[in-house]
């Protein structure tokens, strides 16, 4: 069966069809998907009933592994995985969902605000593939935005006001946003903010994009009121429903996006509930701005 590619969302969004994930992909195949995900920005695959090595496997396609480290509060000896893929399912090593009142489960909560992966790192996310092990019953939808047209959408006027602004991103904005405030010294040396350009020009068909995320609270030159009141408006801005792609999980779905062209956010579900979610974290090859110390 060939590969093949159809649009589903309002803007972007491919499914793709003609490909077995638990198989080596062909040179050829790589290519055609990465072509796909350059256009379309997020990929849907469905039917994928991976390993964990399978998975990884698939992604080392399109560059190296990103380093886990400074993503998360969990400490080493309670990691669930020891794959090299990120957790980002609402279970403790024991297997169980976490107690409502747990550090790791707050901490989490701030995947249910808009973002781009690994932002708050100097170099920051390419490509994210989830996978779907354990589908919750009740809620759990990802949202995906199309920074590409977001930024297109713009009036000239902000355009042009936004094209140089450097932004500060740190886990330690988003989630002090809803309210979590406690960090142990070391993790607030790991969270130091890092310095991240709004608008980002795309390295192969050279679109431009809104570079927003909730881990975004500063902006260099500006007041920390009249910086978030902007980047807010960005964000209303590009998370209308024109922009937004719905993604309803099946099991066994595999949903592969362009961190650089998009954000994303999980939407509320029943906690009570495991809800198993298994990502492989792509990593960038660049800073979108030279890193200086954010003071």
């Amino acid at each position: 069966m060939t590969l093949s590619v159809r649009q589903i969302g309002p803007c972007f969004v491919g499914e793709v069809s003609g490909v077995d994930l638990r198989q080596p992909l062909s040179r050829q195949e790589a290519a055609e998907i990465e072509a796909a995900i350059d256009h379309h920005a997020v990929l849907v695959f469905h039917d994928q009933d991976i390993t964990d090595d399978q998975q990884m496997a698939f992604a080392l396609n399109f560059g190296e592994r990103e380093n886990p480290r400074g993503g998360n509060i969990t400490r080493k000896e309670d990691h669930r995985l020891d794959s090299g893929l990120n957790d980002v399912s609402n279970l403790g090593k024991d297997g169980k969902p976490l107690a409502r009142d747990h550090r790791a489960h707050l901490f989490n909560l701030g995947n249910c605000l808009w973002h781009s992966d690994s932002s708050f790192r100097p170099i920051p996310a390419k490509f994210s593939l989830l996978s779907a092990r354990v589908v919750n019953p009740k809620g759990g939808n990802t949202e995906f935005a199309d920074m590409r047209a977001g930024y297109d959408a713009l009036d000239d006027e902000t355009k042009a006001e936004i094209e140089h602004l450097i932004c500060e991103h740190s886990l330690m904005y988003s989630r002090g946003s809803l309210g979590f405030l406690d960090y142990s010294d070391e993790e607030k040396a790991m969270f130091k903010p890092v310095r991240q350009r709004l608008v980002r020009t795309h390295p192969r068909h050279r679109r431009k994009s809104l570079y927003l995320s909730s881990h975004a609270g500063a902006i260099i030159g500006m007041s920390v009121p009249e910086a978030r009141v902007l980047l807010r408006d960005l964000t209303e801005h590009a998370t209308q429903p024109q922009f937004v792609y719905v993604h309803k999980w099946k099991l066994h779905d595999l949903v592969m996006w362009d961190n650089r062209q998009t954000m994303h956010r999980v939407r509320r579900y029943d906690q009570s509930q495991p809800r198993d979610m298994r990502r492989a974290t792509v990593a960038g090859t660049e800073p979108t701005v030279a890193q200086q110390a954010a003071e």
